[in-house]
């Protein structure tokens, strides 16, 4: 039976390697994004790959989370008309806005890098568990640690600062990785968390030399703090790739999950943020009301 994987934001940079590195694997994969052309050339390139398995581009704006209904509802349908298991999702979206904005009435980081994934993944475990074995790969990033960690309300009080609002919302991505592992135990659906460590990508090309992006305490500190982020940023997205497709694919990892694959490939110590039990709640509550699994 065919090996199938989703790849979110596959089009380019990190999520297309991911998507090469799982076609070189030998699975069929599917990737999701926004723009047909980019979509194309994903797909040639996936399938000079594996041209036993062609891959295929699915549109989709995961910034908008009736479209992330529709793309699940959309893969759930085509999985069970051809009975191939879904044998791989990574939740590979991404996006750092440098000036606040929202997305139908909700801030933007928060509705991209965590209640998009959240979504597609609960929407989309009837399909996994069906066809486990099969894993889940939920990309995080470094800038969790700088996040703040109260879950309240979906922004907390304060100054916009882009960069930590999407390390906070990469924190409640986490929170809801590590308990999702848990809430899974005994059905055969691995999930993991993985850290590209960063890479230059459409995301961080620009966004990361404005200084607004960070605390005014920051700011202060530009240089060095702009420095970091350029070495930080200045890899290839094939390495960046590396740690999502190990999660993916690692037989090693056979059988394990609430695992955070780090930067070097290696699992890591997560964050103790997030295994917080109070996190855990509050970003349960949050992803709950503003992402509701049935629309009325």
């Amino acid at each position: 039976m065919a090996k199938t994987a989703v790849v979110t934001a596959g089009t380019a940079g990190i999520g297309l390697e991911t998507a090469l590195g799982l076609a070189d694997a030998g699975f069929s994969v599917t990737v999701v994004g926004r723009n047909a052309d980019r979509g194309a050339r994903a797909v040639d390139r996936i399938n000079a790959t594996n041209p036993a398995r062609p891959g295929r581009f699915l549109p989709a704006d995961l910034g908008s989370l009736d479209e992330v209904r529709a793309l699940a509802d959309r893969i759930a349908a085509e999985h069970a008309a051809s009975g191939d298991p879904l044998t791989v999702l990574v939740n590979n979206v991404g996006a750092m806005f440098p000036q606040r904005q929202t997305l139908d009435g909700v801030e933007a980081s928060f509705v991209v890098n965590h209640l998009s994934p959240y979504l597609l993944t609960e929407l989309l475990l009837p399909t996994l568990t069906g066809g486990a074995p099969s894993r889940i790969v939920n990309v995080t990033s470094g800038a969790v640690g700088l996040a703040k960690r109260a879950f309240d309300a979906v922004e907390p009080p304060g100054g916009y600062y882009g960069f930590h609002w999407y390390g906070r919302a990469k924190l409640a991505n986490l929170a809801y990785t590590l308990d999702l592992a848990n809430r899974l135990k005994g059905t055969a659906v691995s999930v993991f968390a993985a850290d590209p460590g960063g890479a230059a990508t459409d995301m961080t090309n620009g966004t990361m030399t404005d200084p607004k992006i960070v605390s005014p305490a920051l700011r202060l500190l530009w240089p060095l703090v702009r420095r970091r982020f350029e070495r930080s940023t200045s890899g290839p997205a094939s390495v960046a790739a590396r740690p999502s497709i190990v999660a993916a694919i690692d037989e090693a990892l056979a059988d394990r999950t609430g695992i955070v694959i780090g930067a070097q490939a290696r699992p890591v110590t997560p964050l103790r943020a997030a295994t917080d039990p109070r996190v855990v709640r509050d970003v349960r509550r949050l992803s709950e009301r503003h992402a509701p699994l049935a629309t009325t």
